[in-house]
């Protein structure tokens, strides 16, 4: 079962703290999808990607091609169809108990300068909690992550 990790982008921007992200589950041997809620905004994330360091290039494609499920990282607006590991979801696009229970890993990246980013962030936190599932908050307050709240996995036992 694995645990839904919500981090609170307040100094560093999303383009920046999500190839970081995804650098980590890749060297975890992971395959990704990044949910979004708009076409417009992965297509922006799809070039920000490409626009990255070469040295470190993160191999990656929009849903919709011939070659989806051979992505090591998806961007999608649904359902992923490279069998991920690891979802990763910006814009506040949702997540279920059933998906944070399956995969190793979810994160839900929202920007901490919106109120709104933020208000659908609880609710999702609650959310997954109320389901049973376990969460970790991370913040960037301080200038470096840290964990700043813990809910562990229910026992279904």
């Amino acid at each position: 079962m694995g645990e839904a990790y919500f981090y609170h982008l307040t100094q560093s921007p999303l383009e920046h703290t999500l190839p970081v992200l995804l650098g980590r589950a890749r060297g975890a041997g992971w395959r990704v999808a990044v949910r979004g809620t708009s076409s417009d905004r992965l297509d922006w994330l799809d070039r920000k990607l490409w626009d990255g360091p070469p040295d470190g290039f993160l191999p990656h494609g929009i849903a919709g091609g011939e070659h989806d499920a051979r992505q090591p990282i998806l961007l999608t607006l649904g359902e992923a169809a490279n069998t991920p590991a690891c979802l990763m979801t910006v814009d506040g696009a949702e997540v279920s108990a059933q998906e944070v229970s399956t995969l190793d890993r979810v994160c839900v990246l929202f920007d901490g300068t919106d109120e709104r980013a933020v208000q659908q962030a609880r609710v999702q936190w609650k959310a997954l909690v109320d389901a049973g599932c376990g969460a970790k908050y991370w913040s960037e307050a301080t200038g470096r992550w840290e964990m700043k709240a813990e809910n562990p996995t229910k026992s279904t036992v």
